[in-house]
């Protein structure tokens, strides 16, 4: 029996040539996006530097294009891994992309619209310690996220210090992106209205650095990376999206402020659980260990 001949792709009808240089093309669609996330941290920044106590909009509109541009850089990885076109120009250009938009940008951000315009309290010099310690833990922030990018770019094969499942795939320390989500999803929560109280500017400061903290940290965290649309059962993770989508359309400040917060602190829930876990073994080995020499 004749066997049928195998049906031609719409790419074999293209020459050779005219592929490559399609194919050439391909690789300015990650920088696109790229570019888009710079765009969306520099306009970030400008509207930062408008914002006013009485011009909050600013602030509000600085930290959705924070939101704009990390939505832009998991668009970038995604489309240079689906269409194969990550280069290493590629991974240079995303890091100084990243320290801008999700260091500098949410920093600036998070110093003018937490600690700027404090007002000033019966003692003027707690009001002034604020402002300063503000400004340093904001910059522990900024070193915190461009010192997590430097370690991902020079690390091969990262291992978490509480390893996960195998076949999962993690972060070692907490991204700069997550870091970037904390303080403009804090700040889309109130509407971009400045903080006016010493305790809700402390708590706003032990905040920043837990997240600087973490951003440094070896723990492991939970990357989106192994989702696979292309199963064959891709509703079990597009029907959870598009439900996520439909409550960030409707009520925005809550759930993206909730999404930052499970993230952030689901890598100390992982560090603590894993902690747990290991005291029995590690006493089990410190007890044989010692066993000889008690005999």
């Amino acid at each position: 029996m004749k066997m049928p001949l195998p049906m031609r792709r719409w790419e074999d009808h293209i020459p050779l040539a005219q592929k490559r240089r399609m194919r050439k093309g391909m690789y300015i669609l990650p920088s696109l996006f790229t570019a888009a996330n710079i765009a969306a941290g520099y306009f970030a920044i400008t509207e930062t530097l408008q914002g006013t106590a009485a011009g909050q909009w600013h602030f509000d509109l600085a930290a959705k294009l924070i939101g704009i541009a990390i939505l832009a850089d998991g668009l970038d990885g995604f489309v240079a891994r689906m269409t194969g076109t990550t280069s290493d120009f590629g991974r240079e250009f995303d890091s100084l992309a990243d320290v801008i938009t999700f260091g500098v940008a949410p920093a600036l951000l998070a110093w003018t619209w937490g600690f700027h315009f404090l007002p000033v309290f019966s003692n003027p010099d707690i009001t002034a310690r604020l402002i300063q310690l503000g400004a340093v833990a904001t910059f522990i922030f900024l070193v915190s996220g461009a010192s997590r990018l430097a370690r991902f770019n020079i690390q091969v094969n990262p291992q978490p210090s509480n390893p996960g499942r195998p076949g999962k795939k993690y972060f070692v320390g907490m991204p700069i992106p997550a870091g970037a989500a904390v303080v403009a999803s804090t700040v889309h929560l109130l509407e971009g209205r400045p903080i006016q109280s010493w305790w809700l500017a402390s708590v706003w400061l032990a905040l920043l650095l837990a997240a600087g903290f973490l951003m440094v940290s070896t723990w492991r965290f939970y990357s989106l990376k192994d989702l696979n649309l292309r199963n064959r059962h891709p509703f079990q993770v597009l029907l959870p999206i598009c439900a996520i989508i439909v409550l960030i359309a409707l009520y925005s400040g809550p759930v993206l402020f909730i999404i930052a917060m499970t993230y952030m602190f689901s890598g100390a829930m992982t560090r603590l659980t894993y902690l747990f876990r290991r005291r029995p073994t590690e006493s089990a080995a410190q007890i044989y260990e010692e066993a000889p020499e008690q005999r």
